[in-house]
């Protein structure tokens, strides 16, 4: 294998790897502990296993009491090294045959191996370049369960695995359902030797070869290969030598094995998360919650309030000037609110009644109703999950939409571009008032001190100062009644602009506008699917073998949001 194949190799191990940690990560608290702990535990091991010696390939021999796997252990290695290491008829702890001891050392700490031969080269087979490690290992059927322990732990650990069956007992369920069948996704790294095959007679190897590979096949391991052998005649054992150095040469068995693992742990947290696709959040039920929730945050209240403030600021800028200083005693409903405050959003609270509990039973309904709607379709855990966030809100959410409001721009400080307009005309009539007044003052001034009393300027009729008097005063009161028209209709709150408040305060709950304190005040109701989206993404992305390019997730009818339900 090249050196740049090698590397594209680990590049791809290591993607499927961090896929299934973002995968365990995402279904923390939603999938079941068992498959976490599965993909936790492989993500453990190939931390461990890759970080020693990658030159050294561990193979294990496996099998049931009485299938001769010591025997075909001996006659592998060249050596009687199972009989020389063991102190009963029994393998009762692990024991290896190494070649290639330097970098073994820890590789085999890590196994737990204790009992190490280093055995000498065997031509064709192994010496100390081949960097192989055979592992004799307990009965997976003994009746000590350290020796079972044993054997289920390094199951989990070697590189490759060969299992030692006999023609008695090679369609025991004890390893088909136990071992075999579970450990279908790792046929790359399986080995099956049907050994003593000197006990059959010789018209009934092919057949009973036959059978097993049937057996195998049903239980997905169709692929693996199984070889003939004999320990006591030698028969086939060339054949186990060549593909176990195959694999030991090919420097491939650790990565397939690492593969196999992630393959069969992304398997177990898609099966765990189940299948299905979300209806995902629908514009009937986003309008609909969006009203429930405008409800339970005072949002009418506070669009009559801003529709009020605007008519009594209308009134103090275009009202006739003399009583419009009646309305400075008039208190501002937005600041009776605390909606005029100049604090941040975030430490701002308003002064809007608390929801009662008819408001409060409609909001929590209308969450749950969403929360349905919304994850309808969705895979059991993933549906439980979104509801039971939907419900953990509840609390936060009153503090949360007096939070968007008190944020929420209300346009309560622009000015209308008629106002100063009325206001100059305003003040020009009133100045034509007093002016008349005044000539009129003038003249009796003149008359009272028996003064010369010039002769008034008249129209129709009428003296000037009386007109102006009249003009001013007409004026006056019609530029104030037609302001106070004007602001009724064209004031947040009613007529063709009459949602501008409600649309704000709307939007500052609304998906994407970051309201409130930090976003306290959004009501994402797209992030209802994300971290379902994003957790059946990637763990069907870590089932998947590399090159295979990622289809859509199950929840993808749910478009673009946050984490669940976020506020």
């Amino acid at each position: 294998m090249s050196r740049h194949s090698g590397s594209r190799g680990s590049s791809r191990l290591d993607g499927r790897l961090q896929a299934l940690h973002e995968a365990r990560e995402l279904g923390e608290g939603v999938l079941p502990d068992q498959a976490l702990q599965e993909a936790f535990d492989v993500l453990e091991r190939a931390s461990s296993r890759r970080s020693l010696s990658g030159d050294h390939t561990v193979v294990g021999f496996f099998g049931a009491t009485g299938s001769g796997k010591s025997s075909l252990f001996n006659a592998v290695s060249g050596a009687e090294i199972a009989t020389a290491a063991a102190r009963r008829p029994t393998t009762s702890e692990p024991l290896a045959g190494v070649w290639g001891a330097p970098g073994s050392e820890a590789l085999l700490d890590w196994l737990e191996v204790g009992n190490r031969h280093h055995a000498a080269p065997v031509e064709g087979f192994a010496d100390e370049e081949t960097g192989l490690i055979l592992l004799d290992l307990p009965d997976f059927d003994s009746t000590r369960a350290a020796n079972r322990e044993i054997v289920r732990r390094m199951v989990g650990m070697v590189d490759v695995l060969v299992w030692v069956l006999d023609p008695q007992k090679y369609a025991d369920d004890a390893v088909h359902n136990g071992f075999l069948a579970p450990l279908a996704s790792h046929g790359a790294v399986t080995l099956v030797v049907l050994n003593q095959v000197d006990r059959l007679p010789g018209h009934d190897v092919e057949p009973v070869l036959g059978s097993l590979h049937a057996i195998l096949a049903g239980e997905g391991l169709g692929q693996v290969r199984v070889l003939p052998s004999s320990a006591l005649t030698g028969a086939g054992i060339a054949e186990v030598r060549a593909a176990i150095r195959k694999v030991a040469v090919q420097r491939q068995a650790l990565s397939r094995r690492l593969e196999a693992d992630i393959t069969k742990a992304a398997e177990d947290l898609g099966n765990a998360a189940g299948d299905g696709e979300a209806a995902g959040v629908r514009p009937a039920a986003r309008t609909r919650l969006a009203d429930e929730l405008a409800i339970a945050a005072n949002v009418p209240a506070v669009v009559r309030a801003v529709g009020q403030s605007y008519r009594l600021e209308a009134v103090r800028r275009t009202g006739w000037p003399v009583t419009r200083w009646l309305s400075r005693f008039r208190v501002d409903p937005l600041r009776r609110l605390n909606l005029r405050s100049s604090s941040p959003a975030g430490l701002n609270r308003t002064s809007l009644p608390p929801a009662g509990a008819p408001e409060r039973a409609r909001t929590d309904a209308a969450v749950r109703e969403f929360a349905d709607f919304a994850s309808a379709g969705a895979p059991g855990p993933w549906r439980a999950a979104i509801r039971a966030t939907a419900r953990a809100g509840r609390d936060r959410l009153p503090d949360a939409l007096d939070q968007a409001i008190a944020g929420t721009d209300l346009g309560a400080n622009r000015r209308a571009w008629w106002w100063s307009a009325f206001n100059v005309v305003q003040w020009l009539a009133l100045l034509t008032l007093l002016g008349g007044l005044g000539w009129l003052g003038v003249l009796a001034g003149l008359a009272y001190l028996q003064l010369p009393v010039p002769e008034v300027p008249r129209v129709e009729g009428w003296p000037v100062p009386t007109l102006m008097i009249a003009f001013g005063l007409v004026l006056g009161i019609f530029l104030a009644a037609t302001g106070r028209f004007i602001a009724a209709g064209a004031c947040p709150g009613q007529g063709s602009q009459g949602t501008t408040a409600a649309q704000q305060c709307r939007r500052r709950r609304g998906p994407g506008t970051g309201g409130g304190a930090g976003g306290g005040g959004d009501w994402q109701a797209g992030g209802l699917q994300q971290g379902t989206e994003e957790g059946r993404a990637v763990g069907l992305q870590a089932t998947r073998p590399s090159g295979h390019s990622p289809r859509r997730g199950p929840l993808s009818g749910c478009a673009g949001c946050g984490w669940w339900l976020r506020l």
